[in-house]
């Protein structure tokens, strides 16, 4: 599987370019699942739920599925410190590509998201990991840089860059740690 990160500031516009680039990518045939790193507490269940009312009972996992989805719910007893390759062992294995945005931080190959509006500083002059930047205002990059830089409103072009560059983004679990916290 192919893993690239997004990373960028909140309000910066990773979760629409995600969001396009699921059905640019699909749209080439490829398999897509996204790895979101959540700031905050959140829940994707709901009180009166069985699904709940097992979280309640004290379960430390739930598992609910059907003929169209299955998903999975796991509680922590204390603060658990997840990185992006605990979550990518977590995902099926028939997948081509792997968007994960968010763990800005990580060491994935990332695409950086940067809008000169937003009064953000720019992460690329600092994070080798960072190999292209995608922005609606390249004109206003704060350095230069021989990173491709990629229209952010123009899904089809960053997929096809992705597509393309490929091989870069082959992802060997192998290589990372994946005790489980």
């Amino acid at each position: 599987m192919k893993v690239v990160g997004f990373a960028g500031y909140s309000g910066s516009g990773k979760t629409t370019l995600v969001e396009r680039l699921i059905p640019a990518l699909k749209f080439r045939g490829l398999r897509v699942s996204v790895v979101k790193h959540a700031h905050h507490k959140f829940d994707i269940d709901h009180a009166g739920k069985d699904t709940h009312r097992h979280r309640e009972a004290g379960a430390f996992e739930v598992v609910v599925a059907s003929d169209r989805r299955l998903a999975l719910m796991r509680e922590f007893e204390q603060p658990a410190r997840l990185t992006a390759h605990h979550l990518l062992a977590e995902l099926y294995e028939g997948v081509d590509w792997v968007l994960v945005e968010g763990f800005k931080d990580s060491d994935l190959l990332k695409v950086e998201v940067w809008r000169a509006s937003a009064n953000h500083p720019a992460r690329y002059p600092d994070d080798d990991f960072i190999v292209a930047i995608a922005t609606d205002s390249p004109d206003a990059l704060p350095e230069p840089t021989l990173r491709p830089v990629l229209d952010l409103n123009d899904p089809d072009a960053v997929a096809a860059w992705l597509t393309d560059n490929h091989e870069r983004f082959e992802y060997n679990a192998e290589l990372y740690v994946s005790d489980k916290p």
